[in-house]
């Protein structure tokens, strides 16, 4: 289950679970909608997978299995992705 993490790991920005504003990798990495397309070009910048729509859970689902507290930033900042 996804943890649905409450913030921009670049910016810190808020990220509510409901928010359409999330975007997500694989390893459920958590950044706003700026950073992902304007900072680091929709590629993550801890594992270089796509950052995609993170799904929203259905209220109901919600109170059951609520989302993460806990906060995760990047003390160094974002860069975006360098090509190999």
């Amino acid at each position: 289950m996804l943890e649905l993490r409450p913030n921009c790991e670049c910016c810190d920005r808020d990220l509510l679970p409901e928010s359409r504003e999330a975007k997500i990798c694989t390893f459920e990495c958590t950044f706003c909608v700026d950073c992902a397309g304007n900072v680091l070009g929709g590629v993550c910048p801890n594992c270089s997978g796509d950052l995609v729509q993170r799904p929203i859970r259905p209220a109901a689902m919600l109170a059951k299995y609520p989302a993460s507290t806990k906060r995760i930033l990047k003390a160094e900042g974002c860069a975006p992705v360098r090509a190999a």
